[in-house]
C-alpha cells in the first residue's frame, strides 16, 4: 500500500502542482487510514483550472510595454475596418493571433492591455478570449509543442506512461521548456482520435498563425514517441497519423466487416427490391 500510495503521489505532483497535489494526497492518505476498498477517483478539474491564473515570470508582467509593428499596425486598421465602430471587441481574436506571429508564439499579459486599449475593451474581455482557446499560450513555448491527449481512452492506453517518457527523456516537467527551446511538454484533452489511443499532437507556432500546424500521431508507444521527438530535432518530418501501421482507424489487420456485398432487405431503395 505504500509503494503504491507514492507512485500516486508522484503522479500527482506532476498532473495537479503542489498545492493541489497535498489535498489529494492528504485525502487518499485517509482513506486508507479507514482501511476502505473504495476505488480513488480524481479528475483534472484543478490542473485545466490553473492556465486561468497569471503567474508574472521574466518578460510577461503586466508592467512591461508592448506594441505592434507599424507593418502588423497596417493589419490592424484593415481588421478594424471589416466591424462597425461600436463592435471593435470582435477584433480580439484577429488581434491575438497577431501577437502570437510578432512574439514567436506566445501572448503576454502587456500584450493583452494592448488589445484591450485598440478595441476599447477592459483587459478582463481580452483575457477571457486568451483563455478560452488552447492555441493561445501564456506563457513562451519551445518551438515544438508536444501535446499528449489525457483523456479517458489514452488514459486507458497509456498516456502518462508517454508523459513520463516526454520528462525523463527530455529533463523537463509537464509545462516546462527545454533549454534550448526546442520542445514544451503540454497536455490536452480529446483530440478527437480515441480509437487509436495514446496519441499526440505537435503544435509548431513557428510561422505566421496562417501556417501554424498540428501534427496527430497515433497508436503511440514510448519508443515511437522518442524516435519522432528525435527527428523533430533533427528538423525532419516524422510520418503522422497511425503508427503501427493502420491505415487511419482502420483495424490494423485488416477489414472485419462489410467484406462483402451487402445481402439486404434494402426497404429504403424500393428500386433495389425489384431487381431482388
Amino acid at each position: 500500500t505504500i509503494k503504491k500510495n507514492n507512485i500516486y503521489i508522484k503522479k500527482m505532483l506532476r498532473r495537479f502542482g503542489t498545492r493541489a497535489a497535498k489535498q489529494l494526497v492528504a485525502g487518499r492518505t485517509q482513506i486508507i487510514n479507514q482501511q476502505t476498498l473504495r476505488t480513488i477517483k480524481t479528475t483534472r478539474t484543478m490542473k485545466t483550472l490553473q492556465p486561468f491564473l497569471h503567474e508574472d515570470s521574466e518578460g510577461n508582467t503586466r508592467d512591461l510595454q508592448f506594441d505592434f509593428t507599424k507593418e502588423n499596425y497596417i493589419k490592424i486598421h484593415q481588421i478594424l475596418k471589416k466591424y462597425p465602430p461600436k463592435h471593435k471587441q470582435s477584433a480580439i481574436l484577429p488581434l491575438l493571433h497577431l501577437v502570437l506571429e510578432q512574439n514567436k508564439g506566445f501572448i503576454t499579459a502587456a500584450s493583452m492591455a494592448k488589445i484591450a486599449d485598440i478595441c476599447e475593451v477592459s483587459e478582463r474581455a481580452v483575457h477571457e478570449c486568451a483563455t478560452f482557446y488552447t492555441m493561445f499560450n501564456r506563457t513562451r513555448v519551445g518551438k515544438y509543442h508536444l501535446l499528449v491527449c489525457v483523456t479517458t481512452p489514452c488514459m486507458v492506453n497509456g498516456c502518462d506512461n508517454l508523459l513520463e517518457t516526454l520528462e525523463t527523456n527530455l529533463g523537463v516537467n509537464l509545462h516546462e521548456t527545454t533549454e534550448d527551446g526546442m520542445f514544451t511538454i503540454g497536455e490536452m484533452e480529446c483530440l478527437g482520435a480515441c480509437v487509436n489511443a495514446p496519441m499526440m499532437a505537435v503544435a509548431d507556432y513557428s510561422k505566421s498563425p496562417d501556417h501554424f500546424s498540428y501534427d496527430y500521431y497515433e497508436d503511440l508507444t514510448s519508443e515511437r514517441l522518442m524516435e519522432i521527438v528525435e527527428a523533430l530535432r533533427k528538423g525532419e518530418k516524422p510520418k503522422i497519423g497511425p503508427q503501427n501501421g493502420r491505415i487511419n482507424c482502420e483495424p490494423k489487420g485488416g477489414q472485419t466487416t462489410l467484406k462483402g456485398e451487402p445481402k439486404g432487405p434494402f426497404c429504403c431503395n424500393p428500386a433495389l427490391e425489384k431487381k431482388k
